[in-house]
């Protein structure tokens, strides 16, 4: 495991955006950054705000799952954002980061880090980051909407139930990474995708980037819709973020994230 310490003079130093992460607060200990960013931003925290932990006490994964993450091990982030978009069109926002994400591995380290829709990071087939949006509405007006980044940096111990299917950054790499660069590679990265996103608040300006590094692309998928499941060929995602997946009879649903899981025919991917 890693021995630095994230503090935000030297994520800062990293850093190279605009607006994103000009607010940088870093802890040691939180309950999860995303409850964090949801008190700061009731209190007013600004557009753009990033919040950091070493260590998560109760990290949050989606649908109320947990995320382990033994301190100094990991990237832990959520950023505050005001934006104004259709409250019906920022959950694409999830998949936004996933892009993200895969592009600063991808740009820092030369692998072959790619999309498990919608928003899964893997690597070598394992999944090594978790993204959670949550958004607070008030009148069908977004008040503010927090995205947690949880990514498996210098990892190398995972829970039993998680080994076949978890791995990080530095078990596939074989040696430890400096979190600070990780941290502003994806902040730069998020902020000029979230720009692209927020012209037309679709993924007409991102589809391509992010299909050619769908790990699901043409492959057989698994559709978990609740009491049904059925197969098919997943073919990319469309300008709202869902994943086409034709059918043997030729016929292509489009397949909402909030709504259903996808998994390999074969395995997790």
């Amino acid at each position: 495991m890693s021995d630095d310490v994230l503090n935000a003079e030297e994520i800062k130093s990293c850093l190279h955006t605009k607006w994103l992460g000009q607010s940088i607060y870093c802890r040691e200990t939180v309950d999860s950054t995303n409850t964090w960013a949801r008190r700061l931003a009731a209190e007013g925290a600004v557009h753009g705000t990033v919040v950091f932990a070493e260590e998560q006490t109760s990290g949050k994964g989606r649908r109320g799952r947990g995320w382990v993450m033994p301190k100094g091990s990991s990237v832990a982030m959520t950023c505050i954002l005001r934006p104004q978009l259709n409250p019906q069109n920022a959950s694409m926002l999830t998949l936004v980061m996933g892009l993200s994400v895969a592009q600063a591995c991808r740009r820092l380290y030369q692998v072959e880090a790619m999309i498990k829709w919608p928003n899964d990071i893997v690597i070598s087939g394992k999944k090594i980051c978790g993204i959670l949006t949550e958004m607070n509405v008030r009148d069908d007006h977004i008040r503010d909407l927090v995205i947690g980044v949880g990514i498996n940096g210098n990892l190398t111990n995972f829970p039993e139930e998680l080994a076949e299917t978890a791995s990080s950054i530095q078990t596939e790499l074989g040696h430890a990474i400096s979190r600070a660069p990780l941290s502003a590679a994806v902040l730069e990265q998020f902020e000029s995708n979230y720009e692209k996103f927020c012209v037309y608040e679709d993924f007409s300006q991102l589809q391509g980037d992010y299909n050619r590094i769908l790990i699901n692309q043409n492959r057989k998928v698994r559709v978990l819709e609740i009491g049904h499941e059925w197969e098919g060929t997943a073919r990319g995602i469309d300008i709202r973020g869902e994943l086409l997946v034709e059918k043997e009879d030729h016929t292509v649903a489009a397949v909402s994230a909030g709504e259903v899981s996808v998994r390999g025919v074969y395995g997790y991917v």
